[in-house]
């Protein structure tokens, strides 16, 4: 009996320890998770992470963090920066335990619009991969903090392998703020080769945006 606790004792240090070192690299982990095995034939699940920095009120729906197993919908996170303080912090990750998901990738990315203010879109503007681990983790946040200066942001997934991305993006208000969205219900769809972007351009028009995703696999 003595000789199973500690080999208990060694498995769940092994997961913190993976967990440390997933975090360490700049990814976020629910540690509930890392130190716990997980079960056979578990659908692949996407997580998003959504919280504010500053004015809370910006960044409605579902925040903090979520998982929907494929092939759910999310619930849906809303974007409504404005002239207020802060802004809204977003990052992916995909728990994959059967690894049916090996292979496939997916990327985001928060850029500025052509001759629109940068810093609307954060710092980390270049491409980030959502981690697709055995161990629920978020990859690196993305920050929205777009008002009254010119230009939106884009946020833009790309795909390889056996997965499609599904996103929804619509208006719960003035439609000039989300540019391109299509009618609440309809979505587009990421896979190999076709990207999907949504253009964030809240301000202090009335409403916001409304944003949600499933990912599915073939």
């Amino acid at each position: 009996m003595r000789g199973l606790r500690r080999a208990g004792r060694r498995r769940s240090l092994a997961g913190v320890l993976a967990a440390a070192a997933f975090m360490g690299a700049g990814l976020s982990s629910t540690a509930a998770y890392a130190t716990e095995a997980a079960p056979r034939g578990v659908a692949p699940q996407l997580g998003i992470q959504f919280n504010a920095d500053g004015d809370a009120g910006q960044c409605g729906g579902r925040t903090g963090e979520q998982w929907a197993a494929s092939p759910d919908w999310t619930q849906a996170i809303r974007f409504d920066t404005d002239g207020r303080s802060g802004g809204c912090q977003l990052a992916f990750g995909v728990y994959d335990p059967d690894r049916a998901l090996a292979g496939a990738s997916i990327n985001y990315s928060l850029r500025p619009s052509a001759g629109g203010d940068a810093g609307q879109c954060g710092s980390q503007q270049g491409n980030n991969a959502v981690p697709i681990l055995p161990i629920p983790v978020f990859g690196q946040a993305v920050r929205v903090d777009t008002d009254g200066r010119p230009g939106w942001c884009d946020l833009t997934f790309t795909v390889t392998g056996n997965i499609v991305l599904d996103v929804q993006f619509f208006p719960d208000g003035d439609a000039g703020q989300c540019p391109d969205a299509l009618p609440a219900g309809q979505h587009r769809s990421a896979f190999a080769g076709t990207p999907v972007t949504v253009k964030v351009d809240a301000d202090n028009r009335a409403g916001g945006c409304q944003f949600l995703m499933r990912l599915r696999h073939f």
